[in-house]
């Protein structure tokens, strides 16, 4: 896609088919921005379900052979095709060597998450011993902030969204009523602008410069999972440690979509789940980030026998010697059944890489955003026409790939019409589909699908 270097989304659709000789709005397009798109065979390596495969479908409105209509990673991602062949290897190792997988076989169970690692740390821009596999995302976020959330009289309090996600806030919460603190007055939230729907960078920076000597964390997401907004993390971690406060992230919605920068950034600690863009499978092993220069300052408030080095932990003396930096915090031994679907996901990506997938996501999201915007425009000339407004921000910089879309006519409606027709999309309440077209194995033709399909569910629950 070299010859798209340089322009907007809108411009390379306008280019492509005056080329063509076509409607900007022909499937035509899509199908050439398929044929040029480097990333178009990664697609392969993922199970996509077909229409009938989907329960909600109504196959007397749509093709059943057909394959559905896959826009919901930010939730779930595919199954990579490796991952039942990596599980069954194990389960043949469990079934004939017993005890001995521990140490033996192509993933030692003591160790297999540690073979790994590196590549989780390409994908969130970390350095190796920099992360770990363990748990799930709100227990690694809660074992941080045993860690890093070191109140006192004086700073005490923790920043975050407003409409941070549920368990987030939850995690927020518990963690400062622990230390014997008051959530109404240490939990410190952050709205967005009346009128508004995301936050704007230079409020989140005002807020940690007039607030940040009472601030002991400054805990924001990646990517806001109900707008889709892509924070500039560098520019608050730099402003959090201006102020002396610890940063960190959760980076649930942004690993493996956005091109992240963890080390570079200087961010303190960060986690994030496996099973939406990294494609793990429902409930995967969880990462977790703390960055080097904190290995020896700050120890883990909880440890296990998984923290102990893994050259001495079978002496079983009982006297710790505990691993730097983030190994320290692992507690358990990792589920191998867990490790395997990870592994396949993580083999897939380490074909290409974030910044090659970034590029291609700028101008997937953007052709969504380009054809939305030219069927579904609110239209003063049209008043009773159903529109749709895109509430995440329009600057691709400011986003990852999912639009969130909020409807003028009923959400609820419009969600079961696009199930029927073989669509997996994403609501949540009151009013916003969540569409992400993920470059890993999202195509341009899947997009132009999808709005053929919007279309049609419009009109029908209209009628």
């Amino acid at each position: 896609m070299d010859q798209f270097v340089g322009l907007t989304p809108r411009e390379t659709v306008e280019k492509v088919s005056s080329s063509l000789g076509c409607s900007p709005t022909s499937a035509v397009v899509a199908d050439h921005l398929d044929k040029q798109d480097p990333l178009r065979a990664l697609r392969g390596e993922f199970l996509l379900p077909t229409v009938a495969d989907l329960p909600p479908s109504d196959l007397s409105k749509v093709k059943g052979s057909q394959e559905c209509i896959y826009m919901v990673g930010n939730s779930l991602g595919l199954q990579p095709k490796k991952a039942r062949k990596y599980l069954e290897e194990e389960m043949e190792n469990w079934a004939k060597m017993g005890v001995h997988g521990h140490v033996l076989g192509p993933r030692p169970w003591a160790w297999a998450e540690n073979t790994i690692e590196e590549l989780m740390a390409n994908v969130v821009g970390a350095k190796t011993e920099e992360v770990a596999l363990m748990n799930g995302l709100t227990v690694n976020l809660h074992l941080l902030l045993l860690s890093f959330y070191r109140p006192t009289a004086t700073r005490h309090k923790i920043l975050l969204e407003d409409k941070a996600f549920p368990s987030d806030h939850y995690a927020v919460e518990s963690q400062i009523r622990l230390r014997g603190f008051d959530p109404q007055k240490s939990m410190l939230l952050i709205s967005p602008r009346p009128g508004e729907e995301t936050l704007r960078t230079e409020d989140i920076v005002r807020r940690i410069e007039e607030e940040g000597d009472s601030i002991a964390v400054v805990m924001f997401s990646g990517v806001q999972y109900y707008t889709g907004q892509l924070f500039n993390m560098a520019a608050i971690t730099e402003a959090g440690h201006r102020k002396g406060c610890f940063v960190g992230f959760d980076c649930a919605h942004a690993a493996g979509n956005v091109e992240l920068k963890l080390h570079d950034w200087g961010v303190d600690f960060a986690c994030w789940c496996s099973y939406k863009y990294i494609n793990s499978g429902a409930g995967g092993i969880a990462g977790a980030f703390i960055h080097e220069k904190h290995n020896d300052t700050v120890k883990p408030a909880l440890v296990g026998w998984w923290g102990h080095d893994l050259k001495t932990r079978f002496r079983m003396n009982n006297v710790l010697d505990l691993q730097p930096g983030v190994s320290g915090f692992r507690l358990s031994n990792q589920p191998i059944l867990l490790v395997c679907p990870l592994q396949a996901s993580l083999e897939v990506f380490n074909m290409t890489s974030m910044q090659e997938l970034r590029r291609k996501s700028l101008l997937l999201t953007g052709y969504l955003e380009f054809l939305i915007l030219h069927y579904f425009r609110e239209d003063a000339s049209q008043p009773h026409k159903a529109h749709v407004r895109i509430i995440t921000p329009s600057d691709p910089q400011q986003r990852g790939c999912q639009l969130s879309l909020c409807f003028s006519v009923p959400i609820r409606t419009v969600f079961q019409e696009m199930e029927k027709r073989g669509v997996a999309c994403d609501m949540r309440e009151p009013s916003v589909l969540r569409i992400a077209p993920v470059p890993l194995y999202n195509s341009f033709t899947d997009v132009h699908r999808f709005i053929e399909t919007l279309r049609d569910a419009l009109t029908a629950s209209s009628t």
